[in-house]
């Protein structure tokens, strides 16, 4: 038996004593390995522990088996934290409760999944926070940020975790149980007196820091006091100006050692955290536009004077990117012409005039030294805007063209702020000489800027480049007395440089440090000590060709469809939960599973694509199960960041997968569902009659493998095109509009397209519904690729003369007449793309056109009620994507009484034929219950719900039995 089979074995017997859940598939081992090729050369399991006890079964395996456990929280680290052999130990899922809360003392203590904008949501009714607050925040956890020493956004006015860690409740690697907390001179000795491991590591400490002469080269080496974003190795600085070892110094407090550690010194239970008041009820972003770089680093010195909470850099390069964005295009409303950077500049106060006064202050002063042509500032929920958009500064780089990316490097940098413009001079000098570029952004009135050299690592020459560039920027960030490491930590990435940065002398007191808290290894190795080389275990082999895919989409944006999978960079925008909004990513924040995220799906098929020689779509069934809790919902493609498009990515899989495979007999089902259903519509009363005998509903059910627990659609008792053909509309009517007859518009909800067409007759438009076919939608769905571009190409070939900007397409599903703008111009090639790029111009939805004629004053709210009338309002997940719910809410409006809220939610988990099928009922329902079915429940009965989505209606009364309108059946009751 192999020493890898062998372990095997005994996690499988491990599984079996554990509370929590025990991974070693070939799935989880890709997800969480080192790069594509370490899950096949090293065994590797994933544990999702319940508690303390799990952890302690996990330390007593390791021991004995001589592995290690590597500690994870949402996986957002970017040196290399929480990759490595050995067993990862994922907190995220079951180890994420608040314990306790203290406001009056102004304290929390959390377990280390806890995420830290669901625990300051929790903390926010008492005026407090957790103060460092990264840009990741909405899925971050505790344990992260405490292994990374976080800093985050204000770290200007809250500095990082290790300010404001009280205590610490660890496992030991012997098992023990200890906490780490403040401790004066005597209970330090106390502390040193014990006879066992904790002992043995404050006795340590005292040998170390009890030694003048090694107090004294930590000073020399470690980075400038000034600078306050310092993550290189172990705190020693600090605690070296602690009590037992200074007569003037603070308690002594481990805790502020673990900060920092990366989880190579202790597991983790639970923190005790200081928490501070929330901002003044006054704040105001400053966004300074320069046309040089170099001004905003000497603006932001300037900027400094006026006290400010934050101020952050953005460069073109990133601004650019953002245009590329669905999700940041809305975001970039404040910028004014084309700016080689901005500086963000956030004010708080008291008093809105104090606010006024200071920005006027520094926008005189920045002037007087000829920095920066615009200076607007902005107020309230604005400013969140402004900040999401600074935020995805990482993802978006991933969207840069072709295989040279701005790669993770030196992008940790921190310097004394004044000197941070010297600093920035030479390292231009050194990109110049190496003919590279880079990207500039983030946290600089902290003296830490992410830099970020551009990169092609998939080529030797490159690589040399890698190297060469962090070993030539650690040689300035030293001449500065910097830190290397300012808040992402070492890692792999920047561990083998400590002996350069901190001295030998320096880096082996650190080694003593982990020898002595963690004798066996047992923790996170080759992080902070004994670090590999940087350039081992890259993830890809240089040389090695990126694939050409057969697809089906078009992706010559990308370059192709690998480099599109391969746009995804970690950043886990998709492990968000229903508590921080959006839609982004429905079955991760039911099963809270990395598989089920879209991030957990691009490795999946990045794994798939790095074997080219072993690629065969029609084996992959791993794949296929790694995507079958993919909605499809396009959140992906507007919240991530990087714009990864799952739904698109999954259809062009499954349509690979199925050129070799039969195709499954309910997916062709749900494929011709329009066809079937116009069947249906033309034997209506028989066919209503016959989908509500409930012996044959539930046979047809079961054949089909739907689920038993839901009602089958019901056919409306005409189709729509049938009753317009005997419509006649009173004529005279000047502007005209076509209705895109979609395949659920036809059939199952032919009388709110009824309603469609006399609302839209009697504010004056004539109505046409042109000849057309399927939208495509339910092929989509099934990844019937191939299908639907002919009916791609055949709308467009029937519609692209015909419609215009004064004679628009109008949809009333979501989903189909969004294909026009999504799908459509993917899908066709040719002449055929530039047509139907045209005519998605001229496509929308109903409220967006008619939103558009109230702007030309073509429709007003005189022509509507004035009853009162309170609405909420759930918006299609393809709405939230592609377009917005703004317009909805504007079209529900125009009834100048009328009071229209939107429903927090994400996806109502109906999602097509998704909820039908009988394996994803369970799941459907769960995403249901996240947020829209509590929201429809505690609303009262005179509330109207509002839903565009035939899918989101049936769900919205199979969820609570409340029927659900479309805007359009509101807006017609609502006319005179």
């Amino acid at each position: 038996m192999s020493e890898q089979t062998a372990l095997y074995t005994h996690l499988k017997k491990l599984a079996r004593e554990l509370e929590g859940e025990c991974r070693f598939d070939q799935l989880y081992r890709i997800l969480y390995a080192t790069d594509a090729s370490a899950y096949r050369e090293y065994p590797q399991a994933v544990v999702l522990p319940r508690n303390e006890s799990d952890i302690k079964k996990l330390l007593s395996f390791a021991r004995a088996h001589k592995t290690s456990l590597i500690p994870r929280g949402a996986g957002t680290s970017l040196a290399g934290q929480v990759v490595g052999k050995g067993i990862v130990v994922d907190v995220s899922k079951y180890m994420n409760r608040i314990l306790e809360f203290n406001a009056e003392e102004r304290w929390v203590s959390v377990e280390p999944g806890v995420v830290l904008s669901e625990l300051n949501q929790y903390l926010k009714p008492y005026g407090l926070m957790f103060g460092p607050e990264t840009s990741t925040a909405n899925r971050c956890t505790m344990g992260g940020m405490l292994g990374n020493n976080s800093c985050g956004l204000h770290s200007l006015v809250h500095g990082s975790v290790r300010e404001h860690i009280i205590e610490v409740e660890t496992l030991l690697s012997d098992g023990s149980k200890v906490t780490f907390g403040e401790l004066d001179k005597d209970s330090f000795e106390k502390k040193c007196a014990q006879d066992d491991l904790e002992g043995r590591i404050y006795t340590q400490l005292g040998e170390i820091l009890g030694n003048a002469q090694n107090r004294s080269e930590i000073a020399a080496q470690y980075p400038h006091p000034s600078v306050p974003r310092r993550n290189n190795g172990y705190a020693l600085d600090l605690l070296a100006a602690a009590a037992p070892f200074r007569e003037d110094g603070e308690k002594l407090n481990l805790a502020k050692l673990l900060a920092g550690s990366e989880g190579t010194l202790a597991f983790t239970l639970s923190m005790k955290l200081n928490l501070v008041e929330v901002p003044p009820a006054e704040k105001a972003v400053l966004c300074v536009h320069f046309d040089r770089l170099e001004d905003a680093f000497q603006a932001n010195l300037l900027a400094l004077k006026y006290q400010p909470s934050a101020i952050e850099l953005m460069d073109k390069t990133i601004m650019d990117l953002t245009r590329e964005n669905i999700g940041q295009q809305r975001n970039r409303f404040f910028i004014s012409g084309d700016p080689e950077a901005l500086l963000i500049i956030e004010l708080w106060s008291d008093s809105r005039e104090e606010i006024i006064s200071r920005a006027a202050s520094i926008e005189k002063t920045m002037k007087s030294q000829g920095y920066g042509y615009h200076f607007p500032l902005i107020w309230g929920s604005d400013i969140t805007r402004v900040w999401n958009l600074r935020k995805a500064g990482l993802g978006v780089l991933s969207n840069l063209p072709g295989d040279a990316k701005p790669v993770s490097v030196v992008e940790d940098t921190a310097l004394p702020v004044k000197k941070l413009p010297l600093f920035l001079k030479d390292f231009k000098k050194l990109l110049d000489e190496l003919k590279l570029k880079a990207v500039y952004h983030a946290h600089i009135a902290t003296g830490e800027l992410h830099l970020r050299p551009v990169l092609n690592l998939k080529e030797q020459h490159d690589v040399v480049l890698f190297r060469k560039m962090a070993i030539e920027t650690a040689r300035l960030v030293k001449k500065y007395r910097g830190s290397l490491s300012g808040e992402h930590g070492d890692g792999r990435l920047r561990g083998e440089f400590i002996p350069f940065m901190l001295g030998t002398r320096v880096y082996q007191m650190l080694k003593e440090v982990k020898a002595c808290w963690d004798p066996d290894y047992i923790f996170n190795p080759g992080k902070i000590t004994d670090t590999p080389p940087m350039h081992d275990w890259l993830r890809y082999e240089p040389g090695a060709e990126t694939p050409e895919l057969n697809h089906y989409f078009d992706y010559k944006t990308t370059l192709g469809m690998a480099r599109a999978i391969e746009k995804c960079n970690g950043s886990a925008d998709c492990r968000k939960s229903e508590l921080s909004g959006g839609v982004m990513c429905p079955s991760f924040m039911v099963t809270r599973d990395e598989l089920h995220s879209t991030r957990g799906r691009a490795n999946i098929l990045r794994e798939l694509i790095t074997r080219p020689s072993e690629l065969h779509w029609a084996d992959q069934h791993e794949v296929m199960d790694a995507l079958d809790l993919c909605l499809s919902c396009k959140a992906c493609k507007s919240e991530c960041p990087s714009g990864v498009d799952m739904a698109k990515l999954k259809a062009d899989f499954l349509q690979n997968h199925y050129d070799g495979n039969p195709l499954p007999f309910r997916s062709r089902l749900i494929a011709w569902f329009p066809l079937l259903m116009e069947m249906g519509v033309s034997l209506n009363p028989l066919s209503n009659a016959i989908l509500s005998f409930r012996p044959m509903a539930m046979l047809i059910s079961r054949l089909s493998r739907f689920t038993t627990k839901r009602p089958l659609p019901r056919l409306s008792a005409h189709s729509l095109r049938k009753w317009n053909k005997h419509h006649r509309s009173d004529g005279g009517r000047t502007r005209k509009v076509y209705l895109f007859n979609d395949e659920f518009l036809n059939v199952t909800d032919a009388e709110i397209g009824i309603k469609a067409i006399l609302l839209l007759e009697k504010l004056g438009y004539e109505v046409v519904i042109p000849k057309h076919t399927y939208s495509g939608r339910s092929f989509l769905s099934k990844g019937l690729v191939k299908k639907a571009r002919s009916l791609a190409r055949k709308n467009v070939e029937l519609l692209k003369d015909m419609i215009s900007e004064e004679s628009p397409l109008l949809g009333i599903e979501p989903s189909a007449i969004l294909s026009f703008r999504d799908e459509y111009p993917e899908l066709l090639s040719g002449e055929l793309k530039a047509a139907a790029s045209q005519l998605a111009e001229n496509c929308f939805m109903f409220d967006e056109f008619i939103m558009r004629e109230v702007k030309k004053g073509h429709i007003s709210s005189e022509q509507f009620t004035q009853d009162v009338c309170e609405i909420k309002l759930h918006g299609h997940c393809h709405q939230k994507a592609l377009a917005t719910t703004a317009a909805s809410v504007g079209m529900l409006q125009l009834p100048v009484n009328y009071k229209v809220s939107e429903i927090p939610s994400g996806c109502c988990g109906m999602a097509g034929s998704f909820g039908y099928e009988a394996e994803h009922y369970e799941i459907s329902m769960k995403i249901g219950e996240l947020v829209l079915f509590p929201e429809v429940r505690k609303s009262t009965p005179e509330v109207i719900i509002a839903a565009p989505g035939t899918s989101c209606r049936d769900q919205i009364e199979h969820g609570t039995g409340r029927k659900a309108l479309h805007p359009v059946e509101i807006l017609y009751h609502a006319l005179k």
